[in-house]
């Protein structure tokens, strides 16, 4: 047995003075990281498939992010950008925006968190439209905070935590793959447009929806990706209601998909996007992007705090996505997502019985777990992320039951890296199946 007890002690004393509540993803532990490798606190060398929750696309501690963050921290840490304006926010902000416009004039609101983002792009939206309600998705996962927390779709993360926000309407996922055996896909995405059309006149009235919030790939919910046709329609039918379409390219943008969004796959422009994770090379930041007077549409201090922007946190994502424009990062997302999607089908058709289906889109991929009856195999996916890591592998799950294994390595990661990670998963399944 591989020793662990640096790691161990590290998980007594958390035991000792953190909740419960925040939950255990993956057992390893860490000390320092570079690229696609964590050190733990044992001197392990574990390959890092997680990426700290698909933040780490550019790898752990690049130089020139690292300087950027050393040099603005020796200039200014804070002021809060309403008291006095600093130019970091503001290079990051031009820079988000020639990258990812919004039609011909796009504004950025700069959060701390995804979910911070998801707050206030629905209040954006509501105070654009003069409207309360919101429509989200099964499957969906938009963070921890009270509206985030409403329009995620596992209950599981929101146990006991309700009463949650109101106006908030709940549809099926269009999710093609599926049912690909017995519709085109064309058809399946008008039948959900259909089907949306009706929820008007059943569920909530049109005319009262502020906003359509949608992943393009689904996070938590196991990389389910949209239907190209009801995304398209969806982006009409918001038009033809004057409801705001917002997609969350949280955990799918800077190139994990291939792209720098996700929905950049499907030639669409939503009117609010956000933003996070990989945006900020490992510092805690996100973004609210849309239409200029859409986004012109919040009163007066209805949006911001105090660390939103902050210049360290600005400066280090400025950096990130400049580092991510010199090595192509999303010519990297196409060739990761290569490698693993043909490792996942090699696997797939050795393990039938247990593989599912292969989920997601460019780098962004999870293979679906079941057992002989067809069940969700949570307990067959925990024993595989034990495996991993006891081998040297950091990995982790999704999927609302649990049951889907995800790769979000850097996309920087070399070929030696990731096929020894796909080494250790087929070692997992040759064990304990």
């Amino acid at each position: 047995m591989t020793n662990h007890l640096n790691t161990d002690l590290l998980y007594q004393r958390r035991a000792a003075v953190v909740p419960k509540g925040l939950g255990i993803f993956s057992p390893a532990s860490a000390t320092s990281a570079h690229g696609a490798i964590v050190k733990d606190a044992d001197g392990r060398e574990l390959i890092d498939f997680a990426g700290g929750i698909g933040v780490m696309n550019v790898g752990h501690c690049p130089g020139k992010v690292v300087k950027a963050i050393q040099d603005q921290a020796a200039r200014l840490m804070h002021t809060c950008f309403n008291v006095a304006i600093y130019e970091p926010y503001l290079a990051l902000a031009e820079k988000l925006v020639s990258i990812l416009p919004h039609g011909e004039a796009t504004k950025v609101m700069l959060t701390n968190t995804g979910a911070e983002a998801v707050e206030n792009a629905i209040k954006i939206a509501r105070q654009a439209t003069g409207r309360p309600a919101v429509i989200c998705f099964e499957g969906a996962f938009h963070g921890r905070s009270m509206m985030a927390m409403t329009l995620t779709s596992k209950v599981g993360y929101k146990q006991h935590c309700g009463p949650y926000a109101p106006e908030v309407y709940r549809i099926p996922f269009p999710y093609y793959q599926a049912y690909q055996e017995n519709i085109t896909e064309e058809a399946f995405g008008k039948n959900h447009l259909a089907d949306l059309e009706k929820y008007f006149n059943q569920g909530v009235s049109a005319s009262q929806v502020a906003a359509i919030i949608l992943e393009p790939v689904q996070g938590e919910g196991g990389f389910h990706v949209v239907s190209p046709t009801y995304l398209k329609g969806l982006r009409k039918i918001c038009d033809k209601y004057g409801i705001m379409l917002i997609l969350d390219e949280v955990q799918s943008g800077f190139g994990r998909t291939g792209k720098w969004a996700a929905y950049d796959h499907y030639d669409v422009i939503p009117d609010i996007s956000t933003w996070a994770k990989s945006m900020g090379g490992g510092m805690p930041i996100g973004c609210v992007m849309g239409k200029a007077a859409i986004m012109d549409a919040a009163g007066p201090s209805t949006i911001g705090g105090t660390y939103p922007g902050n210049p360290v946190c600005a400066a280090a994502a400025l950096a990130t996505i400049e580092y991510m424009e010199e090595i192509n990062i999303n010519e990297l997302g196409v060739q990761v997502g290569i490698k693993v999607n043909d490792f996942f089908e090699r696997l797939k058709s050795k393990f039938p019985d247990t593989i599912k289906a292969i989920h997601g889109l460019g780098a962004m991929l999870a293979i679906e777990l079941v057992d002989q009856n067809g069940n969700p195999a949570a307990d067959l996916t925990k024993k595989v992320l034990h495996f991993a890591n006891e081998n040297g592998l950091i990995l982790i799950s999704a999927g609302v039951n649990g049951n889907y294994i995800r790769i979000l390595s850097p996309l920087v990661i070399s070929d030696a890296h990731l096929f020894k990670g796909f080494e250790i998963i087929e070692n997992a399944f040759n064990a304990l199946l």
